[in-house]
């Protein structure tokens, strides 16, 4: 129904102006040459001015209807100009009929043009790519015709790369594209840019870089309208094999070509340019992918200011907010958008889903994904969102493990600590059951001491609220009492959010205690408030109730601001201050009655090389500022962190780290260093 509706628009806006060139044509001629205008007819075709051509043999028709040039000549431009199931309506009627050589090219013509009509909306929703397939299955008929001429045949080869890519078929795309390399065919621009896309949706962004690249070699452009500059799929082809500084230079050039408005020549006023937007919206992105989310929501929020009808600004405006830290704004902007259009596409669904997960929705983002799945389960974009989703509902792993060395009066002279957590997959979309080990030790000068616990737990979500609750027996032989552990994490807002834990006998005890047989209950709660990715800060205070009598209350404070933002590469800038008291003095561990500390931050985050999903980045944090303790003079601190962190995939990293602390401790300077290691396995 679709693509006869198109096919139909299409005739009528030929004949229009076919019948209008004509009319101009017989007003100033009373009595045409027919050889005359055939020849015209002919020049016009030879420079591609097919509209002026078609009413040059309307023209010669009208007089001479019969004339077998100007019907096939009509029957050609027709087909060329998008025409072609008129053209074989014409083509029928003619006597004597087509040669078999002439009706192949017809239809591959037909077949073709099946292509751009499947690009529009389905005409069932619930076959997405009814349309996409049919015109596939006619071009491969023709490309697996033995009796079709040679050309045709190889023609019909070309389209079909463009068809099964525009049909989300890329692993068939790249089957064809093998076999025709290993016959030595050479593709024209418009197949490699078909086969670059789908190495894209294959993830070899490093092959569909080459194919670009020669594409807009051999055709620089202007491209045909609806098809998308291949500039663009160019510099996410760079961005995606790491080349991230490239990858901005093409798309921003490309933006800054292309002129923001139109002029059409005979209509008043100016239109605004879809390449410009397209164009626009693209470099935002990729600014977005490589860090620098503060200056792409503001070139989008503009970009939605001057066009507030336009829907796909407007979810692309609900992304940046979402990945800025914003998922309740990001859901309202994503309702506006619902309210602008009456489609609800693959790539709104799931961009539902991401801002559902982000507030631990999962049901609605398993909704949203299902329908996006339906609506174009093909897609390279949607099959790597259900990837995604099913690492992410599934089997979750975490380990860590610190080394410590140094004459620290809590750790002695070397420490170790390990971590392991195992959480099954989401039960009924709010559940998971966690399966927890933790083994402790150190080197005391009074002897080893080790603080080892396993147990079971239960972490639960709700939307904007995760919490948690675990039960570790203790299996050393120190301290003897089971840790039951509890707490919670709300977004209370875009900006607020309030965290509290609890344990009633707690990793925060220091292992000095843990050899004397001292544990403690322990409570903390923390209110932050974050702005954006650029400024936040952070209050916690805590209280440590020691099983020996004591009372430990403290407080931290932090402050953040985002210094400098670069592609891959930010350095955060803040100040720390914190303090504590302790009821009793003169235990056996380190417990000053009053303590307070502060110290300058800084934290540089920069992505050392990237391959698709690939990721490897390094960390660098230092604090340097002073301690005072009661009755002890107030001295330097210092801290400092180099780690880096590796993914060779989605769903699996590896991380390790060195860091260095020097506090003074009752008046003397101690040092500590440690060797941190660190892995996960899910999502």
């Amino acid at each position: 129904m679709r693509a006869a509706a198109l096919r139909r628009a299409t005739l009528a806006v030929f004949v229009t102006l076919a019948l209008c060139a004509t009319g101009k044509t017989l007003a100033a001629q009373d009595a045409p040459d027919r050889e005359a205008l055939l020849t015209q007819a002919r020049a016009e075709h030879a420079e591609g001015h097919r509209i002026e051509a078609l009413a040059h043999c309307q023209e010669v028709l009208a007089h001479w209807p019969d004339d077998r040039r100007a019907q096939l000549l009509a029957i050609q431009l027709l087909s060329e100009l998008g025409g072609s199931a008129r053209a074989k309506e014409l083509a029928a009627t003619l006597s004597p009929p087509l040669s078999p050589a002439e009706r192949e090219r017809l239809q591959a013509d037909y077949a073709s043009h099946e292509v751009r009509w499947a690009k529009g909306i389905p005409a069932d929703a619930t076959q997405p790519y009814a349309d996409d397939d049919k015109a596939i299955e006619d071009i491969r008929r023709i490309a697996n015709d033995a009796g079709a001429p040679a050309n045709i045949r190889r023609r019909a080869q070309l389209d079909l790369l463009v068809a099964l890519d525009q049909g989300d078929r890329a692993h068939e795309v790249l089957s064809e594209y093998a076999q025709m390399k290993q016959q030595g065919v050479p593709l024209p621009p418009y197949a490699e840019r078909a086969v670059a896309d789908a190495m894209m949706q294959e993830h070899r962004p490093r092959e569909a870089m080459g194919l670009y690249e020669d594409s807009i070699r051999r055709d620089p452009g202007p491209y045909q309208p609806g098809d998308a500059d291949p500039r663009i799929g160019l510099a996410s082809a760079y961005f995606d094999a790491g080349r991230t500084h490239e990858a901005l230079a093409t798309i921003d050039q490309l933006a800054a070509k292309e002129p923001r408005w139109l002029h059409t020549p005979g209509v008043r006023g100016v239109g605004q340019n879809p390449r410009k937007v397209d164009a626009d919206s693209n470099a935002i992105q990729l600014h977005e992918d490589a860090g620098e989310l503060a200056d792409a929501y503001a070139h989008l929020a503009a970009m939605c200011a001057e066009a507030p009808g336009n829907v796909d600004l407007r979810r692309q405006l609900a992304m940046a907010e979402l990945a800025r830290g914003w998922p309740r704004r990001a859901a309202e902007t994503l309702k506006i958008a619902d309210a602008l259009e009456d489609e609800h596409d693959a790539n709104a669904n799931l961009d539902d889903a991401d801002v559902r997960s982000a507030v631990y929705d999962y049901a609605g983002a398993q909704t949203a994904l299902g329908q996006a799945q339906q609506q174009a389960g093909r897609s390279g974009r949607v099959q790597d969102a259900l990837q995604a989703w099913d690492r992410q509902r599934g089997w979750q792993f975490d380990l860590t493990h610190d080394n410590g060395w140094g004459n620290s009066p809590d750790y002695g002279d070397r420490d170790q600590e390990t971590l392991a957590t195992l959480a099954s997959p989401l039960i009924d979309d709010h559940w998971r059951v966690l399966a927890l080990a933790r083994a402790s030790s150190a080197a005391l000068p009074e002897g080893h001491v080790a603080r080892d616990r396993g147990g079971l737990g239960l972490q639960g979500f709700m939307p904007n609220l995760s919490f948690y609750v675990q039960a570790l027996p203790a299996v050393d032989r120190y301290v003897r009492r089971t840790d039951i552990e509890a707490g919670f994490n709300w977004a209370i807002s875009d900006q607020w959010s309030w965290s509290s834990d609890w344990a009633s006998a707690g990793a925060d005890i220091p292992l000095r205690a843990q050899y004397y047989g001292i544990t403690g209950k322990t409570f903390s709660t923390a209110v932050q408030w974050r702005a954006s990715e650029l400024t936040s800060a952070r209050l916690a205070v805590y209280r440590d109730a020691f099983t020996d009598g004591n009372l430990r209350k403290g407080w931290l404070a932090d402050a953040v601001q985002r210094l400098h933002t670069g592609p891959n590469l930010s350095f955060d800038g803040g100040v720390e201050i914190g303090g504590s008291t302790n009821s009793e003095t003169n235990r056996p561990y380190f417990n000053p009655s009053w303590d307070r500390s502060y110290a300058l931050t800084g934290v540089l985050q920069n992505v050392l090389n990237q391959y698709d999903s690939r990721v490897w980045s390094e960390r660098f944090d230092v604090a340097v500022g002073r301690y005072g303790e009661r009755n002890f003079a107030t001295g330097w601190m210092a801290s400092a962190r180099y780690g880096q962190l590796f993914q060779p995939h989605a769903g699996l990293r590896f991380g390790w780290g060195v860091s260095w602390h020097w506090q003074p401790y009752d008046g003397r300077h101690e040092s500590r260093v440690v060797l941190d290691v660190s892995m996960h396995w899910g999502e």
